[in-house]
């Protein structure tokens, strides 16, 4: 090695403890505000079904209709790939695993909608629906039917419709505990947040709830739906859609960006109204920046044009789907809102596609970054977290297989989850 170096310094060791004493604050609070993503598996979209329309075989009933489409206007791979542009290479594997998915694994979000949805019913039509989606919840996960995960959207917290979202999900969340429980997918979404005081409310509503029932404080989490102007710019001009995140006290789950209440807030004409508009790009990246960090994950909208009606004008909506999903993929939005059965196919096209075009670069990436071997990419700590996440994600939804994934990466499931949520410390030392 050569010539031992002499090592000489200059500060007392007090110094760096000193440094440490005034900066503990600080790490403390990096550490609550900042946790890092969950680790959990995040769905690729969430379907709203009306609170009236909700059935025990809702999500079976999605995915045949979303197979009797591929049937009529796609029968075959590359039928499929001529429509959405997928290349050669792509096409079988797609269309083959997106057939596979509607079979076995439709829906990976639902949210039994209470809101616009639903509309506004007498109170014992809207006690009677809440108590029987909780029923019907409750029961597709004892038997096994159930999507990954699934919940309610209550009426927000405004004052005309308040007392009617809060009775209504007293009433879903009560009907699961007397079914047995609360269970692990189960997700809630407050729509229509302006001010970080509605998010405090319902802070303060599940809390309560808890108590009631005796159940750990904390337990339920909830998303909150970006809907209008002001909760991405306060009055003053500051982000408030970092307040709402503070507001929720750890409970939020995730932010929903709402293509249209949006828009329309925004005075955007109804034929612009869309995922992609400047408007939504903006709202969507200050949300991004708010929730980056907190543990707090972020929701693309919706299309509303819908594929049915002659070939021609379902191959039309499906290319549009395709290509806003995609867009989204891209900057990082890994959810969205699909709103009708035929949304479903072309949503697991974009992201099939998304992933396995990547995944055996990615693949090589992370296995070059393990062994320290050479390569045309310098990559670091946070390079290589983004990678796993990558390959995580298509694993997830079905994309990727983990067999592919070992013979490229040479790494298991749990090696790739211990780059994608490494601790701070971690990554200092990693970057050492």
């Amino acid at each position: 090695m050569g010539q031992q170096e002499k090592v000489a310094t200059s500060l007392a060791g007090a110094v760096s403890e000193e440094i440490s004493a005034s900066l503990a604050p600080v790490d403390a609070e990096l550490e609550r505000r900042y946790p890092g993503d969950p680790g959990t598996r995040q769905p690729v979209h969430t379907v709203y079904v009306p609170g009236d329309a909700f059935a025990a075989d809702t999500i079976r009933t999605w995915g045949d209709r979303a197979l009797a489409a591929l049937d009529q206007h796609a029968p075959d791979a590359a039928s499929f790939a001529a429509v959405l542009g997928l290349s050669d290479e792509l096409a079988e594997p797609v269309y083959s695993r997106v057939r596979a998915k509607l079979e076995r694994e439709p829906i990976e979000d639902l949210r039994v909608d209470f809101e616009d949805g639903y509309g506004n019913r007498s109170d014992a039509e809207e006690d009677q629906a809440a108590a029987r989606a909780a029923r019907l919840i409750a029961e597709a996960y004892a038997e096994g039917t159930a999507a990954p995960y699934m919940g309610i959207r209550m009426k927000c917290m405004e004052a005309a419709v308040r007392d009617r979202g809060i009775r209504t999900l007293d009433i879903f969340l009560s009907g699961l505990m007397e079914a047995g429980g609360l269970p692990d997918g189960l997700v809630l979404t407050l729509p229509k947040v302006t001010y970080p005081e509605q998010v405090t409310a319902m802070v303060r509503l599940v809390a309560a709830f808890e108590q009631a029932r005796g159940l750990a404080p904390g337990r339920i989490g909830f998303e909150i739906q970006i809907e209008t102007s002001q909760s991405i710019l306060a009055a003053d001009g500051t982000a408030a859609v970092a307040r709402l995140i503070q507001a929720a006290e750890g409970r939020a789950t995730g932010l929903h960006y709402g293509t249209f209440d949006y828009s329309a807030c925004l005075g955007v004409s109804a034929a612009y109204q869309a995922s992609d508009h400047p408007a939504a790009d903006h709202a969507k990246a200050v949300m991004q920046v708010a929730a980056a960090g907190t543990g707090v994950r972020v929701s693309d909208g919706s299309t509303n044009v819908l594929p049915i009606g002659p070939t021609a004008k379902v191959h039309d909506a499906w290319r549009l789907h395709y290509g806003l999903t995609r867009r989204a993929l891209a900057r990082a939005y890994y959810q969205g809102w699909d709103m009708h059965p035929g949304h479903i196919p072309t949503r697991y096209a974009a992201v099939f596609a998304f992933y396995r075009e990547g995944f055996e670069q990615a693949a090589g990436r992370l296995a070059r970054y393990v062994s320290q071997t050479g390569g045309d990419v310098m990559d670091e700590p946070a390079t290589a977290k983004a990678l796993s996440g990558y390959l995580l994600r298509g694993l997830d939804c079905g994309a990727l297989d983990i067999a592919e994934v070992a013979r490229l990466a040479g790494l298991t499931r749990a090696d790739l989850e211990s780059f994608s949520a490494p601790r701070r410390g971690d990554l200092t030392a990693s970057a050492q």
